[in-house]
């Protein structure tokens, strides 16, 4: 029966190793692909989302072409605006799930977004727009020959964009591809479980024929006492053995009832009689035959195993970490009703602020004025015009500080989808605590300009930051005139003007805290610093300075807080004016390296001007609030030293 069951057991595990070989022999395909027929070239290729999203399962974008490949993903509005004085072929998805393929051109979509006042010359600047390193992009991708995005999984509102530099026709050999589920995961489970009915039916096997071999018949010992004779009728016996048993009637005859107790045993097996000291050894070692024979067969069943289970992915197991896996509760924020999406997301814009921070510490290295303002505007470039003003004749001076990008700690942009758009950043560097954190605001024009920085200050220790919307959600601009802050913001930076001039007496002293106090003070003192110079070099009487600070040209950038606050950004110049009391005295410069270097003189007849700019940072409460405005971060630049003429 041993030897029933053992053949069973080695059929079942046939089964179930075959069973699970076969499941990761026959596989389907890994993908499934779906090619994008472009029958009129263009320099652009615009995928929708929903081509993309056609099957479920992540996306993978393959093209093919000759040069450098350039793709990359933003939101379907944001690419249209982009595109939209150039022609271009849209992909999209029809009722049926096909891709339809639309060509688009250049005049045609500057006619819908201008509302049919598009030029000519509109489309001909358009021409050869190169999309790498636009800023719009959610983010991009660039390979030669053969470019592979894969791993994709865009959202509601995104698309694809493909090209070479914007120029030559975009390539035409555009393949979109879904993963099939290939996984087997009985396949490893199978193979397992036949390796241990195999084992199983090896061990009934040896059990089997250590059965039967014990089964052939037992073991007995020699023949027993002969029975005692009894006396034989000699009449009935042949002539010849009753004349022999009569000759020797008087020899009696015994026969021993039993064997000796020293006679050696004897041993029938196999059907021959074994001496049983000359047997004992190869009964021990016929004894131990069976179990090392099973021991022997179990090794290769096991490796046999092993190497089947070591062979399986882990597409081949039963996968049970998802199905334990609880979502973890997160915030709930609701977003106001007709919520436009954020000008950037948090990733954009760390990528965006490395550009800006790489851009400017190039331009500062090389004094190059006009890169510096491919990545600065404003106040911001202002600063760095006079900084390589200066650094052009007084080469001793330090390097400007670069934008630090290690740790962004707030990004709050516009919800937008219009332009221009703006974003407020915090960042700080992790490598040195010494450097403070900077506060900035950066601005894109149109769809077809990068970010620029236009406010940039040094965030105080002391300040503290408001809350603000989350990155994903975005928040809005205020308007300068508003009402529903303490001070509209364009009255905001005339405020601290007048608090600087007038000190205690400015009927805004009170609505600022101690750190927007503390500077104006300072400001004053460095006013008093410069008339006690005056007086110093005996020059009290012949000279005089007067101060003025105001607010620049430049518009506030107000953003909305949590507490219907705002912050706000703002940019002023200080303006300390030296002039001689009479005709007959001179304004000479002395060791004023800096104003010898900007005015390319060393004194003045009629005196000299010096401006400085002021780029502050305020928090400003909601009307009503009893909260004071509270300074967040400043900073102070020389703009310009000019001689009165």
């Amino acid at each position: 029966m041993r030897f029933v069951w053992a053949v069973v057991a080695f059929v079942l595990a046939a089964v179930l190793i075959g069973a699970g070989i076969a499941q990761r022999t026959f596989v389907g395909p890994d993908s499934q692909q779906t090619q994008v027929k472009i029958d009129e070239p263009a320099p652009f290729v615009l995928l929708d989302g929903d081509v993309l999203r056609t099957n479920p399962g992540v996306q993978t974008l393959i093209v093919r072409g000759q040069g450098d490949i350039f793709g990359s993903y933003g939101m379907t509005a944001d690419m249209e605006a982009w595109l939209a004085d150039s022609d271009y072929n849209h992909v999209t998805v029809d009722d049926d799930g096909s891709f339809a393929v639309e060509h688009v051109s250049g005049a045609e979509a500057s006619d819908e977004s201008d509302g049919g006042e598009g030029t000519g010359e509109e489309g001909d600047a358009a021409t050869g727009r190169d999309p790498r390193g636009s800023d719009l992009w959610l983010d991009s991708f660039e390979k030669e020959n053969r470019l592979v995005a894969d791993n994709m999984q865009l959202p509601e509102g995104t698309s694809m964009l493909v090209a070479y530099d914007g120029t030559e026709d975009a390539p035409d050999d555009i393949v979109v591809s879904w993963p099939l589920d290939t996984s087997t995961p009985l396949a490893g489970p199978l193979m397992v479980a036949g390796g241990i009915v195999l084992l199983i039916g090896l061990v009934l096997y040896v059990l089997g024929i250590r059965h039967q071999r014990r089964g052939r018949g037992p073991r007995r010992k020699g023949p027993g006492p002969l029975p005692v004779t009894e006396p034989i009728d000699i009449a009935v016996l042949p002539p010849e053995e009753r004349a022999a048993i009569e000759g020797s009637a008087d020899t009696p005859k015994t026969v021993d009832p039993a064997p000796s107790a020293n006679a050696p045993e004897t041993e029938i097996e196999d059907g021959e009689i074994v001496d049983p000291k000359e047997n004992d050894s190869k009964t021990s070692m016929r004894a131990k035959s069976p179990a090392r024979r099973s021991r022997l067969l179990a090794i290769p069943a096991l490796g046999l195993t092993a190497l089947l289970a070591a062979g399986c992915s882990a597409d081949s197991w039963p996968q049970f970490g998802d199905a334990s896996a609880s979502p973890s509760p997160s915030p709930t924020v609701i977003a106001p009703e007709n919520q436009k999406p954020p000008a950037v997301t948090e990733a954009q814009a760390k990528r965006i602020l490395k550009s800006v921070s790489d851009t400017v510490v190039e331009a500062d290295a090389a004094l190059d004025l006009d890169l510096a303002s491919t990545r600065l505007d404003g106040p911001a470039l202002a600063a760095r015009t006079t900084e390589y003003a200066l650094r052009t004749k007084l080469t001793d001076m330090a390097v400007p500080a670069a934008i630090p990008t290690d740790d962004v700690e707030v990004v709050l942009p516009e919800a937008t989808d219009v332009w221009p758009r703006t974003v407020l950043m915090l960042a700080k560097s992790k490598g040195d605590d010494t450097e403070p954190p900077v506060v900035l605001m950066m601005t894109q024009s149109d769809p077809w300009s990068n970010y620029k920085v236009s406010n940039m200050a040094e965030m105080s220790a002391d300040a503290v930051f408001p809350d603000v919307a989350a990155s994903w959600l975005g928040t809005s601009l205020v308007p300068s005139d508003s009402a529903f802050l303490t001070l509209p913001p364009a009255e905001l930076a005339p405020a601290f003007a007048d608090v600087v001039d007038s000190g205690e007496k400015s009927e805004f002293y009170g609505l600022f805290d101690d750190l927007a106090l503390n500077l104006a003070t300072s400001i004053t003192d460095s006013r008093q610093a410069v008339v006690k110079g005056l007086a110093d070099k005996g020059a009290a009487k012949t000279s005089k300075a007067a101060f003025d600070m105001t607010p620049t040209t430049d518009e506030p950038i107000s953003m909305t807080t949590l507490d219907s606050g705002a912050i706000v950004a703002v940019s002023l110049t200080d303006t300390e004016t030296v002039t001689p009391t009479s005709s007959d005295v001179v304004i000479r410069f002395g060791d004023n390296a800096e104003a010898k270097a900007l005015t390319g003189a060393t004194e003045s007849a009629k005196g000299v001007e010096t401006t400085y700019e002021f780029q502050l940072f305020f928090s400003v409460p909601a009307q009503g609030s009893t909260e004071q405005i509270r300074l967040l971060a400043v900073h102070q630049d020389l703009l310009s030293v000019k001689v009165i003429k």
